[in-house]
């Protein structure tokens, strides 16, 4: 089979396509045939040796996917062969045409969800899950600021926002991702590349502030999120890329709190409940993962490359 390698880390250069052996699932494993590979920032950090994880080389990127199962292993009841699936993990990498992972990786895709969505639900829709539900502690009636709503986590938050009853702000910093924002349930969307948005931001909230910020890019923007928090505001940090000096008094004036996690610590018990809840919203319709682009498997490298550029609309895929 062909898979994506890294032997070495660095930039986006080092992702080869390679001919490998296909993988064979042992007892408790499954073997899923890629239809989609999701592409995300950690990714790109991972490749170049700068993530928290680093993974013994070579190694294949890739934690979320979407096919079907091709074979199972001794014990798997959950799934059989020919089910469709996405996957959350893997054991071998979803930049492939196969993919091992164990059982518990592996989680109903429904029907009218596309492969190149599912490829999109792991990491987006489970970390604005965490953010909303978890972290935040969102409530109906709450207003929330998404920062870089047309990425796939940002929609994805907006979606689930808006289906949660929160008056959703989104921003975004192209035309196309402003229309995106919209049509995916933002009630108003700023564009984030604008002088003074920020002031429209806190107009639009009455001059209350907004309960929940989900910050998608700290470093740029968190000094200005202290002082668009309504009282007992809560930012919760999902993405950053560089170190930042803020004045906590802001947080201290509005009884606020600003909060960081990493997917990847979540408990068995929020990743159970977390699947229960995107599965339900995969079947009735108030998720729907927006798929921005697919490029072939060997074009792995531009992706890494985009996925890091500004003005995101959408997930980025590949497609073996």
């Amino acid at each position: 089979m062909k898979a994506v390698l890294v032997r070495e880390f660095g930039g986006p250069e080092v992702l080869k396509l390679e001919e490998v052996l296909t993988p064979k699932p042992a007892a408790g494993q499954v073997l899923v045939r890629i239809h989609a590979a999701g592409v995300n920032p950690y990714d790109t950090y991972m490749r170049a040796g700068t993530y928290a994880v680093k993974p013994p080389l070579p190694y294949t990127p890739g934690s979320d996917g979407a096919g079907v199962i091709e074979a199972v292993g001794d014990g798997v009841k959950k799934v059989k062969k020919g089910d469709r699936v996405y996957t959350a993990k893997t054991l071998s990498g979803a930049y492939a045409e196969y993919a091992l992972a164990l059982e518990e990786q592996v989680h109903a895709l429904p029907d009218k969800i596309s492969f190149s969505q599912g490829a999109g639900v792991w990491v987006p829709y489970t970390t604005a899950y965490h953010a909303l539900h978890h972290s935040a502690q969102a409530r109906a009636s709450e207003s929330v600021l998404v920062h870089g709503a047309s990425g796939g986590v940002g929609s994805a938050a907006v979606q689930m926002a808006r289906a949660m009853g929160l008056t959703v702000f989104g921003t975004a910093g192209t035309q196309k991702g402003i229309d995106l924002v919209k049509r995916e349930g933002a009630h108003q969307v700023f564009d984030h590349s604008k002088a003074g948005y920020q002031e429209e931001i806190l107009k639009a909230t009455g001059g209350r502030g907004a309960d929940v910020i989900l910050e998608m890019l700290a470093n740029v923007n968190l000094a200005a999120d202290r002082k668009l928090l309504a009282t007992n505001g809560r930012v919760i940090v999902i993405g950053n890329r560089g170190e930042i000096t803020i004045n906590p008094r802001d947080l201290m004036l509005r009884r606020a709190s600003a909060r960081g996690f990493t997917l990847w610590a979540i408990t068995p018990a929020e990743e159970t409940e977390i699947h229960a809840g995107l599965i339900a919203g995969l079947e009735n319709g108030t998720l729907r993962p927006v798929v921005g682009k697919e490029l072939p498997l060997a074009e792995a490298a531009r992706a890494h490359k985009e996925i890091l550029e500004p003005g995101a609309a959408g997930k980025i895929v590949l497609v073996p």
